[in-house]
């Protein structure tokens, strides 16, 4: 009977335990926010650090270092034919300049992170996987033919890690600026803004509270616009 009570008062004082420590243990860390600064407004963006923490990692990086002061939005791209300015994508960062890049980082496939690219998303462009260094889009619509295809490891996608929380109607007027039908090579060509957008500065801003990330990928990627 002694026995069976000293058993029973040490599993209850380790349920105490385990019950403290929990209640004790920090709450996850907000994930980080960067506010964009351009000639024409700002763009406010969450990382998701949770999910692709290389990527954020690498993304704040540039924007620690002050890297990205003096960019531009440079490009804007839609399907032939798209009038309005609420499906596309708009690029920015340092357009492989020797004096600023960093080096390329990991692959964070869509299939890891379970961000799919949806309206506002956030993404790194890239070559090959692997290539990633300071150029990033941001999308506007449904661009979800970007996410790695499950059926087919020769699609890789691209790296999301993160979301515009404010600014989307910035995102649409650059998206609808005047290109040059000439300009670019390779799938950019006729997608090079004519006065590229200024970025004056890009700067952590304070974190919003904790919050799921974003949805999870489709099970397969739409077809390419």
């Amino acid at each position: 009977m002694l026995i069976r009570r000293t058993l029973l008062a040490l599993a209850a004082a380790a349920a105490s335990l385990a019950g403290a420590a929990h209640a004790q243990s920090p709450a996850p860390a907000p994930n980080p926010r960067v506010a964009i600064t351009t000639a024409l407004g700002t763009i406010t963006v969450e990382l998701y650090a949770d999910r692709a923490p290389i990527t954020v990692a690498n993304y704040l990086k540039y924007v620690d270092r002050k890297l990205y002061d003096g960019a531009t939005f440079y490009r804007a791209s839609k399907p032939p034919g798209q009038a309005a300015n609420d499906y596309g994508t708009i690029q920015g960062g340092l357009q492989n300049d020797p004096k600023k890049v960093l080096p390329p980082i990991a692959h964070e496939s869509t299939l890891k992170t379970g961000i799919g690219h949806g309206d506002g998303i956030i993404s790194m462009g890239r070559h090959a996987p692997g290539t990633a260094q300071a150029d990033w889009v941001i999308c506007i619509g449904d661009m979800s033919y970007l996410n790695a295809d499950p059926k087919d490891p020769k699609n890789p996608g691209f790296a999301a890690f993160g979301k515009v929380t404010d600014g989307m109607p910035l995102a649409q007027q650059i998206l609808g600026l005047p290109t040059d039908p000439n300009a670019g090579v390779g799938a950019m060509k006729g997608e090079m803004l004519v006065k590229p957008v200024k970025i004056i500065s890009i700067r952590r801003v304070a974190a919003a509270p904790a919050a799921p990330s974003a949805p999870a990928v489709a099970a397969s990627p739409a077809p390419a616009a």
